[in-house]
C-alpha cells in the first residue's frame, strides 16, 4: 500500500508515536517545574533584596523572560495531551484542514503537528 492509499495509521505505528509523546510530555513537564522553581527562586531573592535595600530592578527582564518559557512550556504541554487524546480516538496523524495523512517524517520532528507542512506554510503568521 502506497502513502497516497494510506489514511490511517497501524495501532502500531500510533503505539510508537504514542511512546514518543509520552516521552516528550514527561520531559516538558519536567523543564515546566524547573522553570516555575526558578521563577519562585528569583522571586524570592527580589523580595528580599527589596526588604534590604539592595533591589536593582535587574531581576525584572529575567522574570519576564522566565514568565515567557513557562507560557510557552505549557502550550506544548498542552499540545503534547491533544496529540494523545487523537491517538486515543484515532484521529493522530490526520491533517485537520485537508484531511490526508501527514507525513511519519513530519510527525516524527515535531509529534504535536496537526496539519501538512504545506498547510502549516500557507497560514498568515
Amino acid at each position: 500500500m502506497s502513502m497516497s492509499e494510506k489514511s490511517r495509521y497501524t495501532a502500531e505505528e500510533l503505539a510508537e508515536f504514542k511512546r514518543i509523546i509520552l516521552q516528550k510530555l514527561e520531559e516538558a513537564e519536567k523543564e515546566y517545574h524547573r522553570l516555575k522553581r526558578n521563577l519562585e527562586e528569583l522571586v524570592v531573592a527580589a523580595e528580599e533584596q527589596y526588604r534590604t535595600g539592595e533591589y536593582t530592578g535587574s531581576e525584572y527582564s529575567e522574570k519576564v523572560q522566565l514568565e515567557r518559557l513557562i507560557q510557552h512550556s505549557l502550550k506544548y504541554i498542552d499540545a503534547l495531551k491533544r496529540a494523545l487524546i487523537r491517538i486515543e480516538n484515532g484521529t493522530y496523524g490526520i491533517c485537520k484542514v485537508t484531511g490526508k495523512l501527514i507525513p511519519k517524517e513530519r510527525l516524527l520532528a515535531v509529534p504535536v503537528a496537526e496539519t501538512l507542512l504545506e498547510v502549516k506554510e500557507k497560514r498568515p503568521k
